[in-house]
């Protein structure tokens, strides 16, 4: 049975009810415009690369202290309003015992592709106890975030699937697509799996103190909208839907997903995760026509812009954030993760400028 909202050590540890994050997500009138962005632990901070010098990607999600201080850097940097925990979507399916390895410039590899009902019935499950590192790290969290709301995450389903299918990054997903039509009842059985493996890793996350949790579906944007209703849905559906009694807010974002904002909601969002390709108010316009009450959003800066000269920086902030008026709450982030070059003097003016935007 997952842990409630009054049962978990969350509900003793910290008062956040006023945070600017959770009052947004809540579609609350926060004090300030919330910011925080994608994958700001890690990748462009320099002290972040000085700490995880010769330290696999894998190995230092698995290390209390380090994957604290890592998630600590870009609050204490950026003054961001929320903390997201430095782990990545295929740690659920590692700590499981999935031989799987994040390669520099490659990104998740797969050892032996999962194509078949045995390598589905091989999968492991995933115990609590093997990432209790993870609880740990979230723990020391807690202790050392003040008043900064700490975001858990897992990748979806259809997410992890397609990397176990295909055995790494894919630009087309041709086996995760022909499995699903060609054998829809072993896509399902797969999917189901990896649905109570991310159950299993979100709640560990809540039950250890995080505040919100954001689910990735990072490679949804390659679905139509019924194949996404038809093989995606349920799975997504089981994993926000298990996270309820928790009663914290529950985010999803999927990269090109401007054609599915509406079914992702259905899957049980708070939030809406949404990426640079549409305009937020646009996204709201599709998601209140939908039939739903009014959403409440996150995005949508385009990450690569961060590039740009300051002008240009600002006016695309303030055109975001005027945007995100249309929405019953509005969590400022960027359309995609924190380009790896990207200036981190840059991020911190942004947060400055968001801060000083009218909610």
């Amino acid at each position: 049975m997952p842990a409630t909202a009054q049962s978990s050590p969350r509900s003793a540890q910290r008062d956040l009810s006023e945070a600017p994050l959770l009052v947004a997500a809540r579609g609350g009138r926060p004090s300030r415009l919330p910011v925080w962005f994608m994958r700001q632990a890690g990748r462009s901070l320099p002290e972040y690369r000085a700490l995880r010098e010769g330290v696999p990607m894998l190995k230092s999600c698995f290390d209390p202290e380090m994957l604290a201080e890592i998630t600590l850097q870009p609050v204490r940097r950026h003054g961001v309003d929320a903390a997201i925990l430095y782990s990545d979507i295929v740690v659920p399916l590692y700590a499981a015992g999935v031989d799987i390895d994040i390669i520099a410039g490659t990104g998740p590899v797969v050892a032996e592709p999962v194509r078949s009902a045995g390598d589905v019935a091989a999968l492991p499950v995933l115990d609590p106890a093997q990432v209790s590192a993870v609880a740990e790290g979230v723990g020391l969290l807690v202790q050392r975030l003040g008043g900064t709301p700490l975001i858990g995450f897992a990748g979806a389903p259809f997410t992890l699937a397609s990397y176990l299918i295909e055995g790494g990054p894919s630009r087309n997903y041709e086996h995760t697509k022909a499995l699903m039509h060609s054998e829809p009842e072993l896509w399902h059985r797969l999917a189901g799996r990896l649905a109570d493996m991310a159950l299993t890793f979100l709640r560990a996350q809540l039950d250890a103190g995080a505040d919100a949790v954001q689910l990735f579906d990072s490679w949804a944007g390659a679905l139509s909208v019924r194949d996404y209703r038809e093989f995606v849905l349920p799975h997504s559906a089981k994993v926000l839907g298990g996270l309820a009694d928790y009663d914290v807010p529950r985010i999803h974002f999927g990269v090109g997903t401007g054609e599915l904002l509406a079914v992702m909601r259905e899957a049980g969002a708070d939030v809406v995760g949404v990426d640079w390709r549409i305009p937020l108010d646009e996204a709201v316009r599709r998601l209140t026509a939908a039939g739903g009450t009014p959403p409440v959003v996150q995005g949508n800066l385009d990450p690569a812009l961060l590039g740009a000269s300051w002008p240009v920086i600002e006016t695309e902030v303030r055109r975001v954030a005027a945007e995100g008026r249309a929405a019953a709450g509005h969590i400022f982030n960027l359309g995609h993760g924190v380009l790896p070059g990207t200036d981190p003097e840059v991020l911190t003016r942004v947060v400055e400028l968001v801060h000083s935007l009218e909610p």
